[in-house]
């Protein structure tokens, strides 16, 4: 059941820190995809089609994306401290910083070198994982999930309308993970996983901006 809130039921958003903590919702979206889409088109060697973004962790330039990583998962933390000050409920908040944490983890962890990035790395999947990468990965998927299921959560507590555009943003970034997950090189399902993480990040910009205005 959908639950739709009454002002009643808001925490007070007009205050400057409730205000604050939204507008970080709003950024992290846009800092992590054209961070990490001006870095595909630029460096040498990586390929939008066949590599993931985690890739970019590795190389001269790879402090960027370790970076971007960090700031990201910060700014999405700060989010959901916003978005529960802003709505009843614990749990969806917790899901959301659960997907921060995972970003935080992702810059501390770095993603092995593969498939032909950065150049002079063999073609395919690495010969072994190490630590590090496998706990990249570890923390990634719970990561995922986490937004996965925020996006349910927090949806119960928008309008009819924004709640469905919640659960579809859900479903297309889960389908999107596991296609990856898969261990698919498919480019259909690479640039799939990319669409799947800019849907994700606009979904929550969008509800960061309306929290903050109502």
């Amino acid at each position: 059941m959908t639950t739709t809130l009454s002002p009643a039921r808001t925490a007070p958003t007009s205050d400057g820190r409730t205000r604050a903590l939204l507008a970080c919702g709003v950024l992290a979206g846009p800092v992590f995809v054209l961070t990490g889409l001006v870095q595909g088109l630029t460096r040498a060697g990586f390929d939008l089609t066949r590599h993931p973004a985690s890739l970019l962790s590795n190389g001269s330039l790879g402090f960027i994306q370790i970076t971007n990583f960090l700031v990201s998962g910060l700014l999405t933390v700060a989010a959901a401290a916003g978005i529960r000050r802003a709505l009843p409920g614990r749990w969806g908040p917790g899901l959301l910083t659960v997907y921060g944490v995972g970003l935080l983890c992702a810059g501390v962890f770095r993603a092995d070198p593969q498939d032909g990035f950065p150049l002079g790395t063999p073609a395919g999947p690495p010969a072994s994982v190490s630590w590090h990468g496998t706990l990249h990965f570890v923390c990634g998927g719970l990561g995922f999930a986490g937004l996965v299921a925020a996006c349910f959560v927090i949806g119960s507590h928008l309008t009819p309308g924004r709640a469905w555009y919640a659960r579809i943003t859900g479903v297309l970034f889960f389908l999107g993970f596991a296609g990856v997950a898969s261990g698919s090189t498919s480019p259909a399902v690479t640039l799939g996983f990319w669409a799947a993480v800019t849907v994700a990040w606009l979904w929550l910009a969008t509800t960061s901006a309306h929290l903050a205005r109502r």
